[in-house]
């Protein structure tokens, strides 16, 4: 089976066949996130994805670094990517504007305390232009991210989504949608198909709800290089348990 996951500037991210299993921590408090973190080093993700969205210290840059230093300690190596979700995408509402946004990024990539970032393509192509040569200078790999979570557009309109951040010279490309019926599911997969082996960045693609659970657990054959499963709560609608995550991947694994 050949690999979804393109190869990449990154510590402690190898290519292979299997697709990375990502952790959200979606936690309000320090002692929250802490409580949950614990509980997911027991799962042993490969990567874990900071929700810092839902973080009620998101605007204390001081309280946050001071967060994120111990949080490194504690993972021992695995990738931390950082996201703040807009809640036009999904997110968590917070007070954090959008300069304010490019600005805490910027500064956790040139201070190394994270080894992915997130930011959305409905941004302004200033922001994206500028935190992706932020990114490359501390070699801190980009996601580009689209969602909606409230249809799933045509194959057509996913694949130049796809074609677009990939132009931006995105790590990944991540696409996110909602599927109001099993042929959306189909849409999508027929777009991933289309785009898996012309672009240049590793492609995440997730249909949410119970209609797309199928993607969470075999997108990874049809080009998806990452899956996201939950470790103590969900952040996105349909994630299902990443133990339950990992015995798909590893049975469906042993037969192709």
């Amino acid at each position: 089976m050949e690999s979804s996951l393109k190869s990449m500037k990154t510590r402690s991210i190898v290519k292979g066949e299997k697709p990375l299993v990502c952790i959200p921590i979606v936690g309000k408090s320090n002692a929250d996130i802490l409580k949950e973190l614990a509980n997911i080093l027991d799962k042993k993700p490969d990567i874990i994805e900071w929700r810092a969205d839902f973080y009620n210290g998101l605007t204390n840059r001081k309280q946050l670094f001071q967060l994120l230093s111990f949080i490194r300690e504690k993972v021992e190596g695995i990738p931390i990517l950082f996201t703040v979700r807009s809640e036009k995408e999904g997110g968590h509402p917070n007070h954090l504007t959008e300069r304010g946004k490019v600005s805490l990024l910027a500064a956790l990539c040139s201070r190394g305390l994270v080894d992915m970032i997130d930011y959305e393509l409905q941004n302004d192509l200033f922001s994206i232009h500028y935190l992706r040569q932020v990114s490359l200078k501390y070699n801190v790999p980009m996601v580009l991210s689209y969602h909606n979570f409230h249809e799933t557009p045509s194959r057509e309109v996913l694949v130049e989504l796809c074609l677009k951040m990939d132009r931006l010279d995105a790590d990944f490309v991540k696409v996110a949608v909602m599927p109001n019926q099993m042929e959306d599911v189909l849409e999508l997969l027929n777009a991933m198909s289309d785009v898996r082996k012309t672009i240049n960045a590793n492609l995440i693609a997730i249909s949410m709800g119970s209609y797309g659970a199928i993607t969470r657990l075999f997108g990874w054959i049809f080009g998806s290089a990452m899956t996201f499963g939950i470790g103590e709560q969900s952040s996105a609608p349909g994630q299902i348990p990443v133990e339950d995550v990992r015995k798909v991947i590893e049975l469906t694994a042993k037969y192709m």
